[in-house]
Protein backbone atom coordinates (compact mmCIF):
# COMPACT_ATOMS: atom_id res chain seq x y z
CA UNK A 1 0.00 0.00 0.00
CA UNK A 2 1.46 3.24 -0.56
CA UNK A 3 2.88 5.85 1.76
CA UNK A 4 -0.57 8.24 2.80
CA UNK A 5 -0.10 11.99 2.37
CA UNK A 6 -1.06 14.01 5.51
CA UNK A 7 -2.06 17.61 5.15
CA UNK A 8 -2.67 19.33 8.76
CA UNK A 9 -6.38 21.45 9.72
CA UNK A 10 -5.83 25.22 10.61
CA UNK A 11 -8.14 24.21 13.17
CA UNK A 12 -9.89 21.81 15.27
CA UNK A 13 -13.41 21.54 16.23
CA UNK A 14 -14.39 21.28 20.02
CA UNK A 15 -16.12 17.65 20.67
CA UNK A 16 -19.61 17.45 20.51
CA UNK A 17 -20.93 16.49 23.74
CA UNK A 18 -21.14 12.87 24.28
CA UNK A 19 -23.91 12.28 25.71
CA UNK A 20 -26.29 14.12 23.71
CA UNK A 21 -23.96 12.76 20.02
CA UNK A 22 -27.81 11.11 18.29
CA UNK A 23 -26.22 9.36 14.95
CA UNK A 24 -24.50 11.08 11.89
CA UNK A 25 -24.63 14.80 13.10
CA UNK A 26 -21.11 15.11 14.07
CA UNK A 27 -17.86 14.81 11.51
CA UNK A 28 -14.47 14.54 12.84
CA UNK A 29 -11.77 16.94 11.92
CA UNK A 30 -10.73 14.24 9.44
CA UNK A 31 -11.45 12.17 6.06
CA UNK A 32 -9.21 10.20 4.16
CA UNK A 33 -9.30 10.02 0.56
CA UNK A 34 -7.81 8.18 -2.41
CA UNK A 35 -8.58 7.95 -6.10
CA UNK A 36 -9.00 4.75 -8.96
CA UNK A 37 -8.29 5.51 -12.46
CA UNK A 38 -8.37 2.52 -14.79
CA UNK A 39 -5.21 1.48 -15.65
CA UNK A 40 -3.16 2.89 -13.17
CA UNK A 41 -4.95 1.46 -9.60
CA UNK A 42 -5.58 3.31 -6.66
CA UNK A 43 -3.49 6.53 -6.09
CA UNK A 44 -2.87 9.57 -4.48
CA UNK A 45 -3.39 8.46 -0.59
CA UNK A 46 -4.73 11.56 2.13
CA UNK A 47 -5.27 11.85 5.12
CA UNK A 48 -6.92 15.74 5.11
CA UNK A 49 -9.15 18.18 6.59
CA UNK A 50 -12.56 17.22 6.36
CA UNK A 51 -14.17 19.21 3.50
CA UNK A 52 -16.34 19.44 0.84
CA UNK A 53 -15.23 16.98 -2.06
CA UNK A 54 -15.30 18.84 -6.25
CA UNK A 55 -17.07 16.66 -8.43
CA UNK A 56 -18.00 17.69 -12.20
CA UNK A 57 -21.82 18.00 -12.94
CA UNK A 58 -21.79 15.23 -15.58
CA UNK A 59 -19.65 12.49 -13.30
CA UNK A 60 -21.61 9.28 -13.53
CA UNK A 61 -22.48 9.40 -9.69
CA UNK A 62 -25.18 12.10 -9.82
CA UNK A 63 -26.88 10.51 -13.03
CA UNK A 64 -26.58 7.22 -12.47
CA UNK A 65 -25.85 6.21 -8.94
CA UNK A 66 -22.95 3.86 -9.00
CA UNK A 67 -21.95 4.12 -5.40
CA UNK A 68 -21.41 1.61 -2.93
CA UNK A 69 -20.69 2.24 1.14
CA UNK A 70 -20.11 0.26 4.27
CA UNK A 71 -20.76 1.33 8.26
CA UNK A 72 -18.78 -0.31 11.16
CA UNK A 73 -17.88 1.25 14.92
CA UNK A 74 -14.28 1.80 16.58
CA UNK A 75 -15.25 1.68 20.90
CA UNK A 76 -12.90 2.58 23.56
CA UNK A 77 -12.65 0.14 26.23
CA UNK A 78 -12.95 0.74 30.25
CA UNK A 79 -9.03 -0.07 30.24
CA UNK A 80 -8.34 2.76 26.77
CA UNK A 81 -7.71 -0.12 24.40
CA UNK A 82 -9.35 0.35 21.09
CA UNK A 83 -11.26 -2.09 19.42
CA UNK A 84 -13.11 -2.32 15.63
CA UNK A 85 -15.91 -5.33 15.58
CA UNK A 86 -15.64 -7.31 12.60
CA UNK A 87 -13.75 -5.28 9.98
CA UNK A 88 -12.84 -8.20 7.86
CA UNK A 89 -16.77 -8.86 7.78
CA UNK A 90 -17.00 -5.19 6.47
CA UNK A 91 -14.50 -5.46 3.88
CA UNK A 92 -15.81 -8.21 2.58
CA UNK A 93 -19.08 -7.33 2.02
CA UNK A 94 -17.69 -4.05 0.71
CA UNK A 95 -15.95 -5.63 -2.34
CA UNK A 96 -19.17 -7.62 -3.01
CA UNK A 97 -21.14 -4.29 -3.09
CA UNK A 98 -18.57 -3.18 -5.51
CA UNK A 99 -18.64 -6.19 -7.44
CA UNK A 100 -22.18 -6.15 -8.04
CA UNK A 101 -21.87 -2.26 -8.82
CA UNK A 102 -18.95 -2.88 -11.37
CA UNK A 103 -16.80 -1.09 -9.40
CA UNK A 104 -12.94 -1.63 -8.40
CA UNK A 105 -12.18 -3.79 -4.98
CA UNK A 106 -10.46 -2.45 -2.39
CA UNK A 107 -8.09 -5.28 -0.97
CA UNK A 108 -9.59 -6.62 2.23
CA UNK A 109 -6.09 -5.87 4.01
CA UNK A 110 -5.87 -2.15 2.92
CA UNK A 111 -9.71 -1.81 4.01
CA UNK A 112 -9.16 -2.70 7.57
CA UNK A 113 -5.38 -0.77 7.17
CA UNK A 114 -6.83 2.20 6.05
CA UNK A 115 -9.68 2.21 8.34
CA UNK A 116 -7.25 1.30 11.41
CA UNK A 117 -4.87 4.44 10.26
CA UNK A 118 -7.82 6.81 10.32
CA UNK A 119 -9.16 5.58 13.42
CA UNK A 120 -5.98 6.36 15.51
CA UNK A 121 -5.43 9.32 13.88
CA UNK A 122 -8.66 10.63 14.94
CA UNK A 123 -9.08 8.39 18.26
CA UNK A 124 -9.41 11.23 20.47
CA UNK A 125 -12.97 11.39 19.06
CA UNK A 126 -13.97 8.44 20.32
CA UNK A 127 -16.45 8.98 22.82
CA UNK A 128 -15.91 6.57 26.28
CA UNK A 129 -19.74 6.47 27.48
CA UNK A 130 -21.45 3.41 27.43
CA UNK A 131 -23.72 3.35 23.95
CA UNK A 132 -21.46 5.53 22.33
CA UNK A 133 -18.60 4.74 19.63
CA UNK A 134 -16.87 6.34 16.47
CA UNK A 135 -19.12 5.52 13.16
CA UNK A 136 -16.76 4.47 10.39
CA UNK A 137 -18.53 5.25 7.02
CA UNK A 138 -16.00 4.43 4.33
CA UNK A 139 -17.81 4.91 0.49
CA UNK A 140 -16.82 5.27 -3.22
CA UNK A 141 -18.38 6.51 -6.28
CA UNK A 142 -17.54 7.02 -9.79
CA UNK A 143 -16.30 10.21 -10.47
CA UNK A 144 -15.98 10.11 -14.47
CA UNK A 145 -18.05 12.37 -16.58
CA UNK A 146 -19.70 11.05 -18.59
CA UNK A 147 -23.41 11.07 -19.34
CA UNK A 148 -23.91 7.45 -20.52
CA UNK A 149 -25.35 4.69 -18.43
CA UNK A 150 -21.94 2.81 -17.95
CA UNK A 151 -19.13 2.12 -15.22
CA UNK A 152 -16.78 4.99 -14.47
CA UNK A 153 -13.24 4.61 -15.61
CA UNK A 154 -12.48 6.86 -12.45
CA UNK A 155 -13.48 6.34 -8.64
CA UNK A 156 -12.91 8.23 -5.46
CA UNK A 157 -13.05 6.35 -1.98
CA UNK A 158 -13.22 7.95 1.14
CA UNK A 159 -13.98 7.44 4.97
CA UNK A 160 -15.46 9.83 7.03
CA UNK A 161 -15.34 9.17 10.85
CA UNK A 162 -18.36 9.91 13.14
CA UNK A 163 -19.14 10.10 17.28
CA UNK A 164 -22.72 8.39 17.74
CA UNK A 165 -25.25 7.61 20.30
CA UNK A 166 -28.21 6.01 19.75
CA UNK A 167 -29.37 5.55 16.29
CA UNK A 168 -33.62 6.01 17.14
CA UNK A 169 -33.85 9.17 19.38
CA UNK A 170 -35.98 7.20 21.56
CA UNK A 171 -33.03 5.32 22.85
CA UNK A 172 -33.15 1.13 23.52
CA UNK A 173 -36.89 1.53 23.84
CA UNK A 174 -39.13 -0.95 21.52
CA UNK A 175 -39.78 0.36 18.27
CA UNK A 176 -43.22 0.75 16.54
CA UNK A 177 -42.80 -0.18 12.92
CA UNK A 178 -44.62 0.09 9.56
CA UNK A 179 -45.52 -2.87 7.19
CA UNK A 180 -45.43 -1.94 3.95
CA UNK A 181 -47.50 -4.30 1.86
CA UNK A 182 -47.56 -1.82 -2.16
CA UNK A 183 -44.34 -0.21 -2.68
CA UNK A 184 -41.03 -2.00 -3.01
CA UNK A 185 -37.51 -1.99 -1.57
CA UNK A 186 -35.56 -3.95 -4.06
CA UNK A 187 -36.77 -6.50 -6.49
CA UNK A 188 -35.44 -10.29 -7.07
CA UNK A 189 -32.77 -10.06 -9.62
CA UNK A 190 -31.41 -6.66 -8.41
CA UNK A 191 -29.08 -4.94 -6.10
CA UNK A 192 -30.69 -5.81 -2.95
CA UNK A 193 -27.95 -7.45 -1.26
CA UNK A 194 -25.32 -4.69 -1.93
CA UNK A 195 -24.92 -1.74 0.18
CA UNK A 196 -25.68 1.05 -1.89
CA UNK A 197 -27.62 4.25 -1.98
CA UNK A 198 -29.89 2.97 -4.40
CA UNK A 199 -31.93 0.99 -2.10
CA UNK A 200 -32.32 3.67 0.48
CA UNK A 201 -33.56 5.79 -2.01
CA UNK A 202 -36.37 3.59 -2.82
CA UNK A 203 -37.20 3.53 0.84
CA UNK A 204 -37.53 6.81 1.47
CA UNK A 205 -40.95 7.93 0.59
CA UNK A 206 -42.78 4.95 2.58
CA UNK A 207 -40.59 5.74 4.98
CA UNK A 208 -41.57 9.26 5.21
CA UNK A 209 -45.34 8.15 4.40
CA UNK A 210 -44.43 6.12 7.80
CA UNK A 211 -43.25 8.30 9.89
CA UNK A 212 -45.75 10.94 9.36
CA UNK A 213 -47.99 8.17 10.90
CA UNK A 214 -46.16 7.86 13.76
CA UNK A 215 -43.58 5.07 13.01
CA UNK A 216 -40.09 4.75 13.41
CA UNK A 217 -39.25 2.35 10.35
CA UNK A 218 -41.04 0.63 7.91
CA UNK A 219 -40.54 -3.40 7.31
CA UNK A 220 -40.76 -4.14 3.55
CA UNK A 221 -42.06 -7.44 2.19
CA UNK A 222 -40.78 -9.64 -1.03
CA UNK A 223 -41.67 -7.59 -4.03
CA UNK A 224 -43.53 -10.46 -5.83
CA UNK A 225 -46.71 -11.83 -3.54
CA UNK A 226 -45.99 -8.91 -1.18
CA UNK A 227 -46.59 -11.33 1.46
CA UNK A 228 -43.24 -12.63 3.15
CA UNK A 229 -40.85 -10.37 5.36
CA UNK A 230 -38.00 -9.52 4.54
CA UNK A 231 -35.83 -6.92 6.69
CA UNK A 232 -36.73 -3.35 8.31
CA UNK A 233 -35.38 0.06 6.65
CA UNK A 234 -31.94 -0.06 8.44
CA UNK A 235 -31.58 -3.32 9.98
CA UNK A 236 -32.75 -7.26 9.19
CA UNK A 237 -35.04 -8.54 11.74
CA UNK A 238 -35.47 -11.48 14.06
CA UNK A 239 -38.94 -13.17 15.36
CA UNK A 240 -39.04 -15.22 18.69
CA UNK A 241 -42.15 -17.62 17.82
CA UNK A 242 -43.49 -20.04 20.61
CA UNK A 243 -39.24 -19.93 21.81
CA UNK A 244 -37.96 -20.41 18.45
CA UNK A 245 -35.50 -17.34 16.53
CA UNK A 246 -36.76 -17.31 12.87
CA UNK A 247 -35.16 -14.60 10.45
CA UNK A 248 -35.62 -14.20 6.80
CA UNK A 249 -32.95 -16.17 4.32
CA UNK A 250 -30.10 -14.05 2.80
CA UNK A 251 -30.92 -13.21 -0.59
CA UNK A 252 -30.17 -10.80 -3.74
CA UNK A 253 -32.85 -8.56 -2.36
CA UNK A 254 -31.79 -8.91 1.59
CA UNK A 255 -28.54 -7.61 2.79
CA UNK A 256 -26.32 -9.68 4.64
CA UNK A 257 -25.93 -7.64 8.50
CA UNK A 258 -22.72 -8.13 10.14
CA UNK A 259 -24.86 -7.89 13.16
CA UNK A 260 -27.24 -10.22 11.63
CA UNK A 261 -24.79 -13.15 11.66
CA UNK A 262 -23.09 -11.89 14.73
CA UNK A 263 -26.59 -12.29 16.55
CA UNK A 264 -27.17 -15.88 14.55
CA UNK A 265 -23.60 -17.45 16.17
CA UNK A 266 -24.55 -15.84 19.32
CA UNK A 267 -27.90 -17.19 20.02
CA UNK A 268 -27.08 -20.43 18.47
CA UNK A 269 -23.94 -20.95 21.07
CA UNK A 270 -26.94 -20.31 23.93
CA UNK A 271 -28.65 -23.03 22.99
CA UNK A 272 -31.64 -21.41 21.08
CA UNK A 273 -33.11 -22.62 17.86
CA UNK A 274 -32.40 -20.62 15.47
CA UNK A 275 -33.91 -20.95 11.89
CA UNK A 276 -33.19 -19.21 8.74
CA UNK A 277 -36.59 -19.19 6.40
CA UNK A 278 -39.33 -17.71 4.88
CA UNK A 279 -42.08 -16.17 7.03
CA UNK A 280 -44.95 -14.23 6.00
CA UNK A 281 -46.90 -12.06 7.64
CA UNK A 282 -50.35 -13.98 7.92
CA UNK A 283 -48.18 -16.22 10.00
CA UNK A 284 -47.15 -13.72 12.22
CA UNK A 285 -50.46 -12.74 12.67
CA UNK A 286 -51.70 -16.23 13.80
CA UNK A 287 -48.52 -16.56 16.13
CA UNK A 288 -49.97 -13.22 17.72
CA UNK A 289 -53.27 -14.29 17.95
CA UNK A 290 -52.29 -17.56 19.45
CA UNK A 291 -49.96 -15.32 22.04
CA UNK A 292 -46.93 -16.89 20.86
CA UNK A 293 -45.03 -13.87 18.76
CA UNK A 294 -43.28 -13.83 21.96
CA UNK A 295 -40.26 -10.67 20.59
CA UNK A 296 -39.45 -9.11 17.74
CA UNK A 297 -36.03 -7.23 16.96
CA UNK A 298 -34.35 -5.42 14.62
CA UNK A 299 -29.94 -5.99 14.04
CA UNK A 300 -27.84 -3.69 12.61
CA UNK A 301 -24.60 -2.14 12.75
CA UNK A 302 -26.33 1.48 13.37
CA UNK A 303 -28.79 0.41 15.74
CA UNK A 304 -27.02 -2.73 17.68
CA UNK A 305 -30.20 -4.51 18.97
CA UNK A 306 -33.17 -2.57 18.21
CA UNK A 307 -36.76 -4.18 20.50
CA UNK A 308 -39.98 -3.70 18.06
CA UNK A 309 -43.20 -3.55 20.11
CA UNK A 310 -45.69 -2.89 17.58
CA UNK A 311 -45.91 -3.68 14.07
CA UNK A 312 -48.67 -2.10 11.99
CA UNK A 313 -50.06 -3.98 8.67
CA UNK A 314 -53.03 -3.16 6.70
CA UNK A 315 -54.46 -1.21 9.61
CA UNK A 316 -54.20 -4.02 11.83
CA UNK A 317 -51.87 -3.85 14.91
CA UNK A 318 -49.69 -6.33 16.38
CA UNK A 319 -48.57 -5.74 19.73
CA UNK A 320 -45.42 -7.65 20.93
CA UNK A 321 -44.81 -8.53 24.40
CA UNK A 322 -47.55 -5.76 25.67
CA UNK A 323 -45.18 -3.19 23.53
CA UNK A 324 -42.30 -4.04 26.29
CA UNK A 325 -38.94 -5.32 25.29
CA UNK A 326 -38.50 -8.87 25.66
CA UNK A 327 -36.48 -10.76 28.11
CA UNK A 328 -33.82 -12.37 25.08
CA UNK A 329 -33.69 -9.31 23.08
CA UNK A 330 -32.65 -7.33 26.71
CA UNK A 331 -30.28 -10.24 27.22
CA UNK A 332 -28.34 -9.50 23.36
CA UNK A 333 -27.99 -6.32 23.36
CA UNK A 334 -26.56 -6.11 26.96
CA UNK A 335 -24.07 -8.90 25.75
CA UNK A 336 -23.18 -7.82 22.62
CA UNK A 337 -22.16 -4.38 23.51
CA UNK A 338 -20.13 -5.57 26.49
CA UNK A 339 -18.07 -8.09 23.45
CA UNK A 340 -17.76 -4.89 21.52
CA UNK A 341 -16.79 -2.80 24.33
CA UNK A 342 -14.38 -5.56 25.49
CA UNK A 343 -16.11 -5.91 28.69
CA UNK A 344 -16.53 -9.56 28.40
CA UNK A 345 -14.24 -12.38 26.97
CA UNK A 346 -14.23 -12.32 23.02
CA UNK A 347 -14.73 -16.33 22.34
CA UNK A 348 -15.28 -15.61 18.43
CA UNK A 349 -12.09 -12.99 17.37
CA UNK A 350 -14.53 -10.34 16.49
CA UNK A 351 -12.97 -7.89 18.32
CA UNK A 352 -9.86 -6.51 16.65
CA UNK A 353 -7.22 -3.99 19.26
CA UNK A 354 -5.58 -1.64 16.88
CA UNK A 355 -2.54 0.03 18.20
Amino acid sequence: MQDIKIIKAKTVQEKPDPINLGFGKYHTDYMFTMDYSEGKGWHNYQIQPYNGIVLDPGCIVLHYAQETFEGLKAYRTDDGRILLFRPDMHAKRFNKSNIRLCMPQVPENDFIELVRRMVLFEQDWIPKEDKTALYVRPFMFGVEEAIGARPSKDYKFVILLSPVGNYFQSGFNPLKIYVEDAYSRTAKGGIGSAKTGGNYAASIFTQDMAKKKGYSQVMWLDSVEHKYVEEVGAMNVMFKINGEIITPPLSDTILAGVTRDTCITILKSWGLNVVERKISMDELISASEEGILEEVFGTGTGVVIAPIGELCYKEKILTIGGGNTGSLTQRLYDYLCALQRGKVEDNYNWTWEIK
